[in-house]
């Protein structure tokens, strides 16, 4: 069974997302929290799988709950919001969050990516992906132009193969390693172990933290 904390301000949002994940055979809600402190003193005690966190709660917010859940290992987060371009969904992802959605997310979606969280891997819609680069890239364009990855980026990057670089970008873009195998005209069982051995070369816990290091390094890029 897969323990779940529910946290927004809301009480009619959390009745809503308890009613779905109640139904699902094999999810919990183990508790429901109002704001962000309180989020975090609930996973403190009850210590659920998946921690789904609203990023616009008061006390403490999302994105500080967050990286206070994730560095104490108290569960993995899954990030919700009703901004498909809000300005804090890369700070939380940052914090350690392992994935977000947008609130409109339909109840299947919901489920699947709870159980892909607590299974230790990460959710990242590649359309929402998509508009967050394509928002954050045009915000830091004028700042970036002319501008190299840090000494840091440039030693990780230079550990990669040509290959694994492509792979990165495509990554960056948001793309599921079905649409990198097209792309790349190889099978989606190469790009998984691309993916993996990228995860291993630049210390990633997973393939969010691939998006925003692709970010820092200046390698995400949205199509054009």
């Amino acid at each position: 069974m897969i323990r779940v904390l529910l946290a927004d301000d809301q009480p009619l949002v959390r009745t809503g997302f308890r009613m779905i994940l109640d139904a699902e055979p094999d999810i919990a809600v183990a508790g429901e929290a109002g704001d962000g402190a309180d989020a975090v003193r609930q996973c403190s005690s009850l210590r659920p799988d998946v921690a789904v966190l609203d990023i616009r709660m008061p006390v403490v917010d999302g994105i500080a709950a967050t990286r206070q859940i994730a560095a104490g290992g108290l569960a993995r987060v899954l990030v919700l919001t009703t901004f498909h371009l809000d300005e804090y969904v890369i700070a939380a992802l940052r914090a350690g969050a392992s994935g977000f959605l947008l609130k409109d997310v339909d109840a299947a979606k919901l489920a699947e990516a709870i159980r892909v969280i607590a299974a230790g891997n990460a959710i990242v819609d590649p359309a929402v992906t998509r508009r967050m680069l394509d928002h954050f890239t045009r915000q830091s364009a004028a700042a970036r132009e002319g501008t190299e990855p840090d000494g840091a980026c440039r030693e990780r990057l230079g550990r990669l193969t040509e290959r694994e670089l492509d792979v990165l970008t495509l990554v960056a873009r948001g793309l599921s390693n079905a649409e990198i195998a097209a792309e790349l005209v190889v099978t989606e069982t190469t790009v998984k172990t691309h993916v993996h051995h990228l995860l291993t070369k630049l210390g990633t816990r997973d393939r969010v933290q691939l998006v925003i290091f692709a970010y820092d390094a200046g390698l995400a890029r949205s199509p054009s």
